[in-house]
């Protein structure tokens, strides 16, 4: 009996395993591909630009206006989509307007600024600010005078990456250049103006 009972099992154990065999098996894991780097920010880069400049002179109804252009370097840090950064940049300028007997331009103007940006992946959106400086120039008919003036600057911008090492912006700076004491007018005069640009930079 009991061999009987152990044959009978070992019969069932063995159509089991045959059966378990010819079962289909489960699919294979899928393992999703790493997902793409995003684009990288950090690191030092230079570039040049060109836009336009319109203001005004205080104390004075001269609204000097002209193209402005020149070149940026500065350094980038970044954290996750976060980017933090360093600006500097120096630009000449055609800025310039008569007014009755005085003729007011800004033959040239520079900015040290920091840079907040949030990135989406090779777009980047920042706000920027810091000093701003310049020259003022005023003339009366054989009579020039020239103030190096320094004051401050706020803009916006966006970046956005063509390749790993080059770039393409659109940026927007207002400055106060303060303001100082011109002998051919007798008063103090300072100037104030928007900068509306297109740049590109290279990323070493």
């Amino acid at each position: 009996m009991k061999r009987s009972v152990l044959a009978a099992a070992a019969v069932v154990l063995l159509a089991g395993t045959a059966s378990a065999a010819d079962l289909p098996r489960g699919p294979v894991p899928y393992y999703s591909p790493a997902a793409a780097a995003g684009y990288n920010w950090a690191g030092f880069y230079a570039g040049l630009n060109l836009g336009y400049e319109w203001g005004k002179v205080s104390n004075s109804a001269g609204t000097p206006a002209g193209i402005s252009g020149g070149g940026q370097a500065g350094y980038n840090w970044q954290s996750g989509q976060f980017v933090f950064g360093a600006e500097t940049d120096l630009q000449l300028s055609a800025a310039d307007d008569t007014f009755a007997p005085w003729k007011f331009s800004n033959p040239w103007f520079g900015t040290l600024r920091g840079r907040v940006g949030y990135a989406m992946n090779n777009i980047l959106f920042y706000g920027t600010g810091g000093l701003a400086y310049g020259d003022l120039k005023g003339e009366l008919n054989s009579l020039t005078e020239t103030k190096t003036e320094f004051g401050w600057t706020l803009g916006a911008g966006m970046e956005v990456g063509l390749t790993p090492n080059w770039s393409a912006k659109v940026e927007y700076l207002y400055m106060d250049l303060g303001s100082r004491s011109f002998s051919i007018t007798g008063t103090d005069n300072g100037f104030s103006a928007s900068v509306l640009r297109l740049g590109v930079n290279y990323h070493f």
